[in-house]
């Protein structure tokens, strides 16, 4: 089976300042980025359980962690930081996606350089100690701070919450009344952090979709994940930004399970892939009476024989939306599309939908 390699992520990421943003599941995310940086292994469980150590792989730890007392409480900070000669990647711990805290943050990405790419995700922790209605306002207000600190080039990928258990095990799940219904709670609340970073125009993967049939990674605690999903995740997040700079990885590259995705069926046959993020969109081809030929949609459709109107599962489908052109996965999150579309080749787009 191949899987992303050392070389590939070496070869992406030269001269990027990457930040992570997020709770112990985005912490793995970086952790597994800072080990692809130095060499072709997997996290260990011990890594992927630990927290606030000194240092991981050559990183160091900047702020909180074992520098100040650890704890399981939403004041909990850790601050991670891994620079090579070509490389920076940093992590921040956060439990509330809008707080005095993610201010100081925000003031960090203002004062110093400018990350090229951010990946956040704050979710469970949000949820689990406030309402929903809450968390929705604290989006609008991250997102609206984040778009006013970070230049147009910055690719920001906002990902979706992955699946909850039923029953789940965890030292931030305080309030207990919440257990019950927290699962559910995450699917709403995916729904709209995924519909709202695209309005603001950042890129959404989907991770909930991803890995909806891939619950055998999923520790027994019902809300981490193990070390082949966290290889998966960086495959995915590799791939999307590969696509948004318009650069081609040198060999396809496969699942968890093994199966090559359809973007990867794309790759093979050839399809045209999106454009660069850097340059504007080439006009539509015209046909021979000055009449433009059918886009990129159409041809999609007939390489891979789907139905008028029907597009692969998180296949960007209007490149205008956003900061920039995205690649795949980017947008509203994958499993909307698939069902607008699926409306679409009925005739019977829902006229209440939040999508053109």
């Amino acid at each position: 089976v191949k899987k992303v390699s050392h070389q590939q992520v070496v070869k992406l990421l030269h001269n990027k300042f990457v930040v992570v943003l997020g709770d112990s599941i985005q912490r793995a995310v970086y952790k597994d980025l800072v080990l692809l940086l130095q060499k072709d292994k997997y996290l260990t469980v011990s890594q992927l359980r630990s927290k606030g150590e000194k240092s991981f792989e050559q990183d160091c730890l900047v702020e909180g962690g074992c520098l100040s007392p650890l704890h399981n409480g939403t004041a909990y900070r850790e601050v991670r930081q891994y620079q090579s000669d070509h490389h920076l990647v940093r992590f921040y711990f956060v439990t509330r996606v809008y707080s005095p805290y993610m201010k100081s943050i925000l003031n960090d990405f203002r004062r110093g350089p400018k990350p090229d790419v951010v990946i956040i995700n704050s979710c469970v922790w949000d949820i689990s100690r406030s309402w929903i209605e809450d968390y929705k306002e604290n989006l609008h207000q991250f997102f609206d701070a984040l778009n006013g600190v970070l230049p147009m080039e910055s690719l920001v990928i906002w990902n979706v919450t992955m699946p909850l258990a039923e029953k789940i095990k965890g030292g931030f799940l305080v309030i207990k009344h919440k257990m019950p219904h927290l699962r559910m709670d995450v699917i709403e609340a995916n729904f709209f952090s995924g519909k709202l970073a695209d309005g603001y125009g950042l890129d959404v993967l989907d991770l909930h979709f991803q890995f909806r049939f891939s619950l055998q990674h999923r520790a027994k605690d019902g809300v981490h994940w193990n070390t082949i999903a966290h290889r998966r995740i960086s495959w995915l997040l590799l791939q999307h930004i590969a696509d948004a700079w318009g650069v081609v990885l040198p060999c396809p590259l496969a699942s968890v399970e093994g199966n090559p995705s359809i973007h990867f069926l794309l790759l093979i046959r050839g399809t045209p892939r999106l454009p660069s993020p850097w340059t504007r969109p080439p006009a539509p081809p015209v046909g021979p009476q000055g009449i433009p030929r059918p886009a990129e949609r159409q041809s999609l459709q007939r390489v891979l024989g789907l139905p008028r109107g029907l597009l692969p599962v998180g296949h960007a489908q209007n490149t205008s939306l956003g900061r920039r052109p995205g690649g795949i996965l980017s947008r509203c999150p994958s499993h909307l599309n698939w069902f607008l579309s699926m409306c679409r080749s009925s005739g019977s787009t829902p006229s209440s939908s939040p999508y053109p």
